[in-house]
């Protein structure tokens, strides 16, 4: 495969195999490692404000029994996270969303934003985002939520949307998502049946849950324009033989 059919590869919330997850730490990894993008998840404080964490639930990351959207900024930039037995001795912090836009579009390293469930509970928070926001180039927004979707295309149409697909999905009905540009899946949905689908309706695809081993890498379907992993040295590496 030429450098120039190379299909972008996302480091899924940062380099996460190398460093902890959404963390800034696996971000810079990312870099270093080429990854053309970098996937990241944005939930909301109690304020509105966006911050880059994953779970609604801070109890895997931080051990207290707390949603995200319960906490004021103030809180949630004061927690430690990590495992367990590693978090007392961590320096792993949320990063706000404010902080990680700067140094993305410092070094133009695209971003793949997922806008999580807490997102949901205030879209006039989500509108408030979009109205000044500034991305490097071949970033997109993504999401399980069609709704946020249809408020960033509303707000901000010159960037690109991605449907995340789960099993309701209705794939023969694809045309009908109007607010999106693409669809992003679990590596299990590499199947004509999905990606004539999009096809069919015009749209493009992602592939999440992706580790370098994949035999589809060297001889991609031409509806997939990105790959989504914890390993983008690896996936990279894959492209290149």
């Amino acid at each position: 495969m030429s450098k120039e059919s190379f299909i972008p590869v996302f480091a899924h919330r940062g380099a996460s195999a190398y460093a902890l997850e959404n963390s800034f730490k696996a971000f810079e990894k990312a870099l270093e490692l080429g990854a053309d993008g970098i996937e990241l998840d944005i939930q909301l404080s109690k304020e509105g404000i966006p911050v880059v964490y994953h779970d609604p639930q801070l109890s895997r990351l931080v051990g207290i029994n707390k949603l995200v959207n319960e906490c004021t900024i103030e809180e949630l930039l004061s927690f430690k996270l990590g495992k367990p037995w590693r978090r007392l001795f961590s320096t792993y912090k949320i990063p706000t969303l404010e902080v990680v836009l700067a140094w993305a579009n410092s070094q133009q390293l695209p971003l793949n934003i997922e806008l999580k469930s807490t997102v949901l509970d205030n879209k006039s928070a989500l509108i408030q985002i979009l109205h000044d926001l500034t991305l490097p180039v071949g970033s997109h927004f993504s999401s399980f939520h069609y709704e946020l979707l249809e408020i960033v295309k509303q707000y901000k149409p010159e960037y690109e949307t991605a449907l995340i697909a789960t099993k309701k999905l209705k794939w023969d009905l694809l045309s009908d998502y109007k607010a999106i540009d693409s669809v992003h899946m679990h590596k299990r949905y590499y199947k004509p049946r999905f990606l004539e689908a999009c096809v069919a309706s015009n749209k493009a695809c992602r592939f999440y849950a992706i580790d370098g081993n994949e035999t589809f890498l060297t001889n991609p379907h031409p509806a997939v324009i990105g790959w989504i992993t914890d390993y983008p040295d690896k996936v990279i590496a894959k492209q290149q033989r």
